[in-house]
């Protein structure tokens, strides 16, 4: 199959190298949510959560790091971990109870990253082990409120709204000095 379009010039892969991806090292980043969507599964039983977040601070800016969680699911144990996962994303973000991804969108918060061993035949790779709020404070829900508020298995998967501007140094709680 071929697209009925040039390039308008010629591209020689030998002259441009690719960008390399090494794994960042373990450690505590502030990162913001830029990017999300719902995706079905492989086996097309269930869907998951694709999020994408850049590291916003430090000798790491502007990459990229991913996480999955598989909300929509038969198996229990899988959901309630993802749930986990989304409830401290919630909690380091400082919002409630959610409907959709909307509040968790460009707001900075810590990522507690590991390094995943290799596995299955894929490489070894950064996995976001929970999120932590910037300010050390974190929102909690009264007793018997905590739960999870996911939109509805058959709604069509939407994407996250266009990425904003990082906030400059100024508006960052964690760029601020305190005397």
């Amino acid at each position: 199959m071929s697209n009925d379009f040039d390039f308008d010039f010629d591209f020689d892969p030998a002259n441009v190298e690719p960008d390399k991806f090494d794994l960042l090292p373990p450690g505590k980043y502030i990162v913001q949510l830029v990017m999300s969507e719902k995706k079905a599964t492989k086996n097309g039983m269930g869907a998951y959560l694709s999020m994408q977040f850049e590291v916003i601070d430090g000798e790491h800016n502007g990459r990229r790091l991913f996480d999955n969680l598989n909300l929509w699911n038969q198996n229990k144990t899988t959901v309630e971990i993802a749930q986990k996962s989304l409830s401290a994303l919630c909690r380091a973000v400082g919002t409630g109870p959610i409907r959709n991804i909307d509040p968790l969108l460009m707001v900075p918060v810590y990522a507690q990253v590991t390094v995943a061993k290799p596995k299955n035949g894929y490489d070894a790779s950064n996995r976001i082990q929970t999120y932590l709020p910037i300010d050390g404070k974190s929102y909690s829900a009264p007793p018997g409120r905590v739960r999870v508020v996911a939109a509805p298995t058959a709604a069509a998967p939407t994407a996250a709204a266009p990425t904003a501007a990082a906030p400059t140094a100024a508006a960052r709680p964690w760029a601020r000095k305190t005397a």
